[in-house]
């Protein structure tokens, strides 16, 4: 299961941005997944809650935003989403496409700092 070893680098990264910005802990992470990273969003989640234990995300909630996969046929300028198992033949022209858009994403693209008591 190779979500634990990902987990854990989220947490890792996630602490460091919190510190960076004066935050003790944070409240929640988000993180993009393309269809195509090879993470198992539940899988994800789940070594998620083990890998923050102990840690400034010990009570932060994971959000995970999943992305389509879509490649592109630049005969026919047409893009389409490929599917899984992915298929990459364009609908439209019926050719084979050799662009991936989207769908290998797997990123941190927020952080939420706990709000310090006042």
């Amino acid at each position: 299961m190779h979500e634990l070893s990902i987990a854990t680098a989220i947490v890792e990264q996630a602490g460091e941005l919190a510190r960076a910005d004066g935050a003790d802990a944070v409240s929640a992470v988000t993180v993009r997944v393309g269809e195509l990273a090879g993470v198992v969003p539940d899988a994800l989640h789940f070594a998620f809650e083990v890998a923050r234990e102990g840690t400034a995300l010990a009570t932060a909630e994971l959000v995970v935003e999943q992305v389509t996969a879509h490649a592109y046929c630049a005969p026919c300028a047409e893009e389409f989403a490929v599917g899984m198992p992915p298929f990459f033949w364009c609908p439209r022209c019926d050719r084979p496409s050799q662009e991936l858009r989207s769908g290998r994403e797997l990123e941190i693209t927020g952080v939420e700092p706990v709000p310090a008591p006042r």
